[in-house]
């Protein structure tokens, strides 16, 4: 009779040894300080210790002997899809100004604003081409040349960037070749220092006077 009794507990106490044991009482100082960060707030009467549900370690679980960051030929659709959407709105903004500039003498009607668009279209889609092309052999190379060396560092990036400008202006011969690998190996370098300068910096010796 006084098992049944309303307010005595006895039922919970039964549906805690049906499901597994009676569920451990906690205070509201004790469940105060469970951080509870990116869970939903945990009922006191689930028979697990919240405490124990923090996590210290990574959520994601690496095969073994994998790359935390992603390689090159994962990035190598991110960096084209990227540019070719960069270029396209250059190329659109360049277009509206030469469009605006050649035809500030005419007057604001349909042909003029054919014109104009005529002139967006055509520089958006050569920019987008353009850079999507230098985007495409940028990854081609950089793919290539870390397979074959089995490792991925600032070299790679340097060689990637020199070879992508020598062939981007092959057209051009030896001098043009020569050009367009400079520009590559100046450009990739400076992202090379800039992606290195905190290490660079927080290593480079201090000399006392």
């Amino acid at each position: 009779m006084d098992n049944s009794a309303p307010g005595s507990g006895g039922s919970r106490v039964g549906l805690g040894g049906i499901f597994g044991g009676g569920a451990p009482d906690y205070s509201n100082t004790e469940l105060a300080g469970v951080p509870l960060t990116g869970m939903s707030p945990l009922s006191p009467y689930l028979n697990v210790d919240p405490r124990y549900l923090v996590q210290d370690s990574e959520e994601f679980i690496l095969p073994t002997g994998a790359n935390k960051t992603r390689g090159r030929f994962e990035l190598a659709f991110f960096t084209i899809g990227g540019c070719c959407m960069t270029g396209a709105g250059f190329g659109a903004m360049n277009g509206l100004r030469l469009g605006l500039k050649e035809t500030r003498d005419m007057a604001w009607s349909k042909p003029r604003n054919v014109q104009i668009l005529n002139l967006v279209t055509r520089q958006g889609a050569t920019w987008a081409n353009t850079l999507g092309s230098l985007a495409l052999l940028y990854s081609v190379f950089g793919v290539i040349i870390e397979k074959t060396r089995g490792a991925e560092d600032d070299l790679n990036t340097v060689a990637a960037g020199t070879l992508t400008g020598m062939m981007f202006k092959s057209t051009g011969g030896l001098r043009g070749a020569a050009r367009g690998g400079l520009m590559g190996l100046a450009l990739t370098g400076l992202y090379s220092l800039y992606n290195n300068w905190q290490h660079l910096k927080g290593s480079s010796p201090r000399h006392s006077l």
